[in-house]
């Protein structure tokens, strides 16, 4: 049973003109700004519900980050002994979820700096720039494309989605400055919050008690948590420990060098992002510095699910911004007829709307597009190249999506250089042969390349037109597909 010891508190109103915190607090009067922008951001802005543990965790991992590069710098902080790291613990009989750093904490001012944020840096100029964000997702006339973005960070939104399933907040924050107090701030989302001195005894960092609504009782379920920070946060560079077990892979492989990664581990790291029991056929680890800066670890797998009758599946690549999974089901990092290809791209440098969830397809990502693209087509040119057996078997499970990709004139060449043909020169249908090998055995006066479309090879070969060519010893393409 939890109980709160603190002692008692007096209400300040989150108010635009004020941004001196005070522990001992005054009645201040309500703007309606605020309570209409906190009412968008509980109801309208996010999706899921889940989203707030990623959204606390990632302030929790920001903490601990500027606490771990203080100590690196020599700076001697308030409890030095505390490891770093994220702690979740549940009550189910209270209805309530803790969640604890021992991150850089905060000072009175900060949190009334930090967390009070949104009223500080204006309302008004914040729905504006939110109307603007909507206007360009939805393509508004006019609108540039990056408009509205970036506005994660600015106004401390993330921490007030906690009010999408909580009914009261309690945090609670120290300072690492040595000898600095702790504070207490305590709201219900309706647009007041309090703010009182914390007890002696509270350690660096901060605890953030969040009173669930009878509707989000699931959040104190232990194993629907654990699978929420396995989605959002499972590489999270600080341990997450749920009720004292961790729970998520600290390290992110693709911020591994590829040098350093053996095969065990990248076949270990496929199957927890794509859910296969298999191996991969080949995999993609490749870092980018310049013009962007993203890195991106993406796989073939041995079988095609369109192949096993599934439907025609979707472009899927996890998205990461700072090791925080953003978009899980991203179609926009690769085109269309590569989308048998699964993994991870991460880049610092992405632009997020508001919500993170809803990220925007704009030229950064078509940018990171086309560089993995030609990358992966130069990948499989090589393992056509080095290892024919392997491409044979790459090119006979996935060339009817991979067919797809003839419109792809920047990869032109590329592209008509992974082709793969059955043809005349062939006892059976396994046989393969490609443009090049075709053009480098046409006999002297050839002139152009010969084909037959048809349903199956036996159909083809009882084609009369093929007797002429047979006669003259030119060989002929059989195209199965429309």
């Amino acid at each position: 049973m939890m109980t709160n010891t603190f002692p008692p508190i007096r209400t300040i109103a989150m108010s635009e003109t004020d941004t001196t915190a005070n522990v001992d607090g005054e009645r201040r009067e309500f703007k309606a700004e605020i309570k209409k922008l906190l009412d968008i951001l509980i109801h309208s802005v996010y999706t899921s519900k889940d989203v707030f543990v990623r959204e606390l965790i990632s302030n929790a991992a920001d903490a601990l980050e500027k606490a771990r590069f203080r100590q690196a710098s020599g700076e001697t902080l308030q409890d030095s002994d505390l490891p770093l790291e994220i702690g979740l613990e549940t009550n189910e009989e209270d209805r309530i979820l803790v969640i604890t750093d021992t991150g850089i904490g905060m000072t009175a001012d900060e949190v009334d700096a930090n967390i009070g944020t949104i009223a500080h840096s204006g309302a008004t100029a914040f729905l504006e720039q939110l109307q603007r964000s909507k206007q360009s997702e939805s393509g508004a006339e006019g609108e540039p494309a990056e408009a509205g973005v970036n506005l994660i960070g600015r106004f401390g939104v993330g921490f007030y989605s906690v009010f999408m399933a909580a009914e009261k907040v309690v945090l609670t924050s120290r300072s690492a400055d040595p000898d600095a107090a702790g504070v207490v701030w305590t709201s219900d989302g309706a647009g007041e919050y309090t703010l009182a001195a914390a007890p002696e005894e509270q350690p660096r960092g901060t605890r953030i008690e969040v009173h669930l609504k009878k509707e989000s009782d699931e959040f104190v379920d232990a194993s629907h948590l654990k699978s929420i920070v396995q989605r959002y946060s499972n590489f999270v560079p600080f341990p997450i420990k749920l009720n004292g077990e961790q729970v998520n892979r600290t390290t992110a492989l693709w911020r591994e060098p590829a040098s350093q990664v053996k095969d065990e581990d990248y076949n270990e790291f496929y199957k927890l992002v794509s859910h296969d029991y298999q191996d991969p056929l080949l995999h993609l680890h490749h870092s980018v510095d310049a013009p962007l800066q993203f890195k991106s670890l993406l796989y073939v797998p041995q079988t095609s699910p369109e192949a096993m009758g599934f439907g025609e599946g979707e472009v899927s690549v996890q998205l990461y911004v700072q090791r925080v999974l953003i978009d899980g089901d991203n179609q926009y990092c690769l085109p269309k007829y590569l989308r048998f290809v699964k993994g991870v791209v991460e880049s610092e440098d992405l632009p997020l709307n508001v919500s993170r969830e809803t990220f925007q397809h704009n030229r950064m990502i078509a940018k990171i597009r086309d560089i993995l693209t030609r990358k992966l087509l130069d990948r499989f040119l090589k393992l056509a190249e080095d290892d024919e057996e392997t491409y044979n078997k790459f090119w006979q499970t996935f060339n009817r999506i991979l067919k797809e990709g003839y419109s792809d004139h920047a990869n032109k060449d590329r592209f008509q250089d992974l082709l793969r043909f059955n043809s005349s020169r062939h006892d059976d249908e396994e046989g393969l042969v490609s443009l090049k090998q075709y053009v480098e055995t046409m006999p002297e006066g050839q002139k152009a390349i010969y084909f037959l479309t048809g349903p199956t090879r036996e159909a083809l070969q009882r084609d009369p037109r093929l007797e002429l060519f047979r006669k003259h010893r030119l060989e002929v393409l059989y195209l199965y597909e429309a």
